[in-house]
């Protein structure tokens, strides 16, 4: 059959469960930790940061979490999203191998983010709770944050690493335009920020760093909660709306994907789009090899250790194992702001860990070289972050042009790159470059990490 360029859905068809993919494991994922008795935590533990509802989600056991009716009204402003087939892509690279990219940019934040925003707002607000704070890489899950907050009523605090404060100063704007305040981090609002400058007065900052400030502000008021973009267990569960809808778009045209991929700095967009097609592979019904690839400057996945630490750098946060590059570790500025996390998300590690998925580490010049030619074919500005998941598939189809194979390439187009037009400039100007990977910095940061018999 011909296959149309846009694939559809009726909004009849939005996906009225999360799909939670812990009991369809082989093996259950390693238990967080409590720092100081390194036991197993419990919901109290989590309280002061996370309404209880999460917190069951976070440790739930069900397949099939139903999404509350006022969270699928706001879905519905954007979802379902559009599932694309590359047509002019492929033709520009003459391969035989068939590309499709389910494109989250639809969104009003333009990303994937608010399916986990809009979730957490609802629940935050249902438990009485007055303002979220939280961190933000690019922007991109500020942004979202601050839209969902808006729309349920609650005030939102931004910690933005310093970096792409400076980088992307639109994001901001936006996020200011939904009634968030927004801080460059580190700051000097927190404890934690003013130790990070005491050390190092010109720090670019870094997720863990940012983390580390909104969870101070949110662990020392009774009103407050913090909110996680990515990582954690309920954030991975609210974003499978995408690879739900997507495996129904497949079927309508008769495709099933050879080979998926996604970029991935904590893991959210990636495993949204993975988890219900793996949910079929390990029931039998396919078998597509499933990859994350990363930034070769912050490779968490290909270089990190699999192993228990801080998910944020003061080490104010549980015990998590994950593929990590140390809590401690502030990656170089590069443009893909949302992939500079020193870890990954646990479930994802795990998965990893257990070979069900695998992982590549591409450097920014070739992503925006892959982002530049998607651009001009298929004529979406792609986010820098999914830029990678475009060079992965680009490695993929020109391996196909050679061998001749037909593979079904899916990847996650998780956010347009309009407000990223000062990487594209530096790009077009010759001026962006690839950083080294500090393999020297990270042994220092892993020499911090809590050891965990």
């Amino acid at each position: 059959m011909t296959v149309p360029t846009k694939i559809l859905l009726e909004e009849s068809e939005l996906p009225t469960h999360w799909y939670n993919i812990i009991p369809d494991l082989p093996s259950p994922p390693p238990p967080v930790l409590h720092p100081g008795t390194l036991e197993p935590v419990g919901p109290d533990d989590l309280a002061p940061l996370f309404p209880m509802d999460l917190i069951l989600q976070e440790v739930a056991q069900d397949s099939y979490i139903e999404i509350p009716e006022p969270i699928r009204e706001i879905y519905r402003l954007w979802r379902p999203t559009p599932l694309y087939r590359a047509h002019r892509l492929e033709k520009s690279i003459d391969t035989p191998a068939r590309i499709y990219y389910k494109y989250e940019g639809a969104s009003p934040a333009g990303s994937h983010k608010p399916n986990t925003a809009v979730a957490q707002a609802y629940y935050n607000a249902l438990a009485g709770v007055r303002k979220l704070t939280t961190e933000t890489g690019a922007g991109q899950w500020g942004s979202a944050l601050a839209l969902a907050c808006r729309m349920f009523g609650l005030e939102c605090e931004v910690w933005q690493v310093a970096a792409s404060f400076d980088q992307k100063p639109y994001r901001g704007s936006m996020m200011r335009t939904w009634g968030a305040t927004v801080h460059s981090s580190p700051s000097e609002m927190t404890n934690a920020g003013r130790a990070i400058l005491a050390q190092d007065p010109d720090s670019t900052g870094s997720l863990g760093i940012a983390i580390s400030e909104a969870v101070e502000v949110a662990a020392t008021n009774d009103d407050v909660n913090y909110s996680l973009g990515s990582v954690l267990n309920h954030v991975l569960l609210h974003q499978t709306v995408i690879g739900q809808e997507a495996t129904v778009q497949l079927n309508k045209v008769g495709e099933t994907p050879d080979v998926i991929i996604g970029c991935t700095g904590g893991g959210s967009n990636f495993s949204g789009l993975s988890f219900p097609f793996l949910r079929e592979k390990l029931a039998g019904n396919i078998n597509p090899v499933i990859r994350a690839v990363e930034p070769a400057a912050c490779p968490s996945l290909t270089k990190g250790e699999y192993r228990y630490d801080f998910g944020d750098t003061i080490g104010m946060t549980p015990l998590i194992k994950m593929h990590t590059l140390g809590h401690s570790f502030v990656p170089d500025p590069i443009h893909a702001g949302g992939l500079r996390y020193h870890g990954m998300s646990p479930l994802v590690s795990h998965l990893v860990d257990s070979g069900l998925m695998e992982a590549a580490a591409i450097g920014q010049v070739e992503c925006f070289e892959a982002a530049m030619q998607f651009a001009q074919t298929e004529g979406i500005i792609p986010a820098p972050e999914p830029s990678h998941a475009i060079a992965g598939a680009l490695r993929e189809a020109n391996q196909c042009r050679e061998s001749g194979e037909e593979k079904v390439i899916l990847i996650a187009l998780c956010g347009h790159g309009h407000f990223d037009m000062a990487a594209y400039d530096a790009y077009l100007a010759g001026d962006l470059h690839d950083y080294e990977y500090p393999s020297e910095a990270i042994e220092s940061a892993l020499a911090q990490v809590p050891v965990v018999a």
